[in-house]
């Protein structure tokens, strides 16, 4: 018998840990190794390698149809693609796929005209790495210099270089401790940065000065709050550093002037708990998004010489959810949502007030790149659940739209064979839940046809009604694709997020199951005829919902989910933990919050009962949901859970949070998650889609 041929079982070591009188078993707390971020435990190793054995084993019979998928994924990628120019200065900037190639290629040229330059060849970066990410990408404002970061573990620290594009040598290592994009100073002649620490917490923005020898200086390091992170951007201007330090709750902003990097930060407002803020400039003044008078923000100025005395601009509303603003020499272009709908509007120095206008009733709009301090070409992002995704530009002399760019789907794609629709689900305690539905229009509304569930809910993060050219390889086969906007997200405005942390984690949960339940109740599905996919905070709610409604689905794809949810809480060594109390509690020290974590925690509430066909990925390397929650959760169920439904644990042996990397082998990924649902739904025969 092969190693493959029966699933793994996991041995069950003794563990416990007493917390607020309570004691909670873990048998299998030897999974997390103690060497970690360094992994090398043998009998850890072998345990997860036995499970990708298993994963194999059972993947096998599917190798034809995750093979057809992945052609079908890789057929509407265009193999040449590129983006739309955009100015910033003396030049303009683009990124190209070479015909194939998995990494892209980063090219300017002259605005006056000359030959287009290479400045940075992802493909040749990445090569011999089983993993490559490129992090921030910065060009010196002189043109001559570019900052660049690159990870090769997928572990999320980035070794920042500098390279001189005159010759397209590197002449500067930074760090091998940075994350996020460098920012230069107004001379050229150096960078700031963001450091992490060896708990992969961002604690400090250091100063680079190329060509000195000596250590980076602090611009700024966080001491006050072990769960505040640290970042640095750059105002729209161009003439300041945003160094921002935050939690999930609270924020400060300092300012430091790009031409006098060493002069002392500025400090905006002084943090207060619960209240966030954002900050850009323009001249001598300030423009600030904070939700101190509101949940939903309001917009306010201020004089650089008093930062701290704020002055109305555009008040806070019940309707209006206010989610960014860019402070541009002729107007402030102001991102938010009303009544969950993307919205932008253009404040003008002359007081005009200006709503730009897209063409469909469900969408998602956001800001594009934008660099130059002014902007009368606009550059935005724009998509829908049947509209690929476009780039306009807005022309803000005529107030029209034109079109630079809609994302091809070579192997062809006709939008009128498919369909998007805005429901609403009345949730168990009264809340109108918004979904995002779209089918081919042959799908069957009787309850016969299959139905795919997505939630996120968490961190206020909302999921747009987005178009995904991958998702049409479940819809030519049959399966509606829906998204539930449940609360922990901002779809419907900050206090949609708030009604789904803290005390309040369980209506998120509850939100998907009564969605599956409201989309059965009108017809368009059966119970154990739904399939249901989250990763990270929407694989705990995956594991949630299978605890709670195992038999709602007929199978599940949990993605690098945090499900370990009270262990990790409880153990603030970990890299996250203390910067994550404000969104779950601190279960250390409250124990009401102790009690309601352990109420959902997916790995303490697996129990003898039949689950669903469950799918799990994680990433040996990753640094935001460690490779042992999904391991100890896999191991549970397979000890506690009954029936004889598949569950599978993939472990990227090389890899982090976003999976395998190159835009061909995260396909490889999607393929097989399709392929085992599709299997789950009687669906693996039908090869071919259409």
């Amino acid at each position: 018998m092969t190693p493959a041929a029966t699933p793994p079982v996991a041995d069950q070591r003794p563990h416990s840990a007493t917390w607020h009188g309570v004691t909670i078993a873990d048998p299998f707390f030897w999974l997390k190794d103690p060497g970690y971020p360094v992994v090398s435990d043998p009998d850890i190793l072998a345990y997860v390698t036995a499970e990708n054995d298993w994963f194999e084993a059972h993947m096998a019979p599917l190798a034809g149809l995750t093979a057809t998928i992945f052609e079908e994924l890789k057929g509407r990628v265009k193999p040449d693609d590129a983006s739309v120019p955009v100015k910033d200065g003396d030049y303009e900037y683009w990124w190209a796929f070479a015909a194939g190639a998995q990494y892209r290629q980063w090219w300017r040229r002259p605005v006056a005209g000359g030959a287009p330059a290479l400045i940075l060849d992802e493909v040749a970066l990445a090569d011999g790495h089983a993993y490559f990410r490129l992090g921030g990408l910065a060009v010196s404002p002189d043109g001559r210099r570019l900052a660049y970061a690159v990870d090769t573990a997928g572990d999320e620290r980035f070794v920042l270089k500098v390279r001189d594009l005159a010759s397209g040598a590197d002449i500067a290592t930074v760090t091998d401790r940075s994350v996020g994009s460098p920012v230069w100073t107004a001379d050229s002649h150096g960078l700031a940065w963001t450091e992490v620490n060896d708990q992969w917490r961002r604690f400090r923005v250091r100063l680079h000065r190329l060509g000195s020898e000596a250590e980076d200086a602090t611009l700024y390091e966080e001491v006050l709050d072990i769960g505040f992170g640290v970042g640095v951007g750059r105002s729209q201007d161009g003439a300041w550093f945003v160094i921002a330090t935050s939690d999930h709750v609270t924020s400060e902003i300092r300012l430091v002037p790009t031409d006098a990097p060493e002069t002392p930060p500025l400090l905006v407002r002084a943090r207060q708990p619960g209240v966030q803020y954002e900050v850009d400039v323009r001249g001598d003044s300030l423009v600030i998004r904070a939700n101190d008078t509101h949940p939903n923000f309001r917009l306010a100025t201020a004089r650089i010489a008093a930062p701290g005395d704020w002055h109305e601009l555009v008040a806070a509303s019940d309707r209006d959810y206010l989610r960014g603003a860019s402070a541009f020499t002729s107007f402030i272009a102001v991102t938010g949502r009303r009544d969950g709908l993307d919205q932008i509007r253009l404040l003008w120095n002359d007081g005009r007030d200006e709503a730009i206008a897209f063409p469909e009733t469900a969408f998602a709009a956001s800001l594009g790149s934008n660099p130059e301090p002014d902007a009368p070409l606009l550059r935005l992002s724009y998509t829908s659940m049947v509209t690929p995704a476009t780039v306009y530009d807005y022309d803000t002399a005529t107030g029209t739209l034109v079109t630079r760019k809609v994302q091809e789907v070579p192997s062809g794609y006709d939008v009128g064979l498919y369909t998007t629709e805005r429901l609403t689900v009345i949730a168990r305690d009264g809340a109108q839940i918004p979904v995002s539905l779209v089918h081919r229009r042959d799908w069957p509304r009787d309850g016969s046809g299959k139905l795919h569930l997505y939630g996120y809910g968490a961190y206020g993060i909302a999921i747009p009604p987005a178009f995904s050219s991958s998702r049409l390889s479940l819809l030519d086969r049959g399966v509606a694709y829906a998204i539930a906007h449940i609360r922990g997200g901002d779809d419907l405005g900050y206090q949609w997020y708030l009604d789904g942390k803290l005390e309040k984690r369980t209506n998120a949960f509850n939100d998907f199951v009564d969605v599956a339940r409201g989309l059965i109740d009108q017809g368009l599905a059966r119970e154990g005829r739904i399939s249901a996919s989250g990763g990270s905070a929407g694989g705990e709610l995956m594991g949630a919902v299978i605890n709670s409604d195992p038999g709602l689905w007929r199978a599940v794809v949990a993605d690098v989910p945090f499900v370990d949810v009270l262990n990790t809480m409880l153990d603030d060594t970990l890299p996250l933990t203390p910067g994550e109390w404000p969104e779950w509690g601190n279960p250390i020290t409250d124990k009401a919050a102790f009690d309601l974590i352990r109420s959902y925690s997916p790995y303490d509430n697996v129990r003898p009962q039949a689950y669903p066909a469950l799918l799990v990925t994680a990433g040996l390397n990753d640094p935001r949901v460690t490779y042992w929650e999904p391991a100890k959760w896999v191991a549970r169920l397979r000890a506690t859970g009954t029936g004889s439904n598949p569950l599978l644990l993939k472990t990227n042996m090389g890899a982090g949070h976003g999976g395998k990397s190159g835009r061909f082998s995260a396909l490889e990924e999607t393929a097989e998650e399709y392929a085992f649902i599709l299997q789950q739904f009687g669906l693996a025969g039908d090869a071919a889609a259409g």
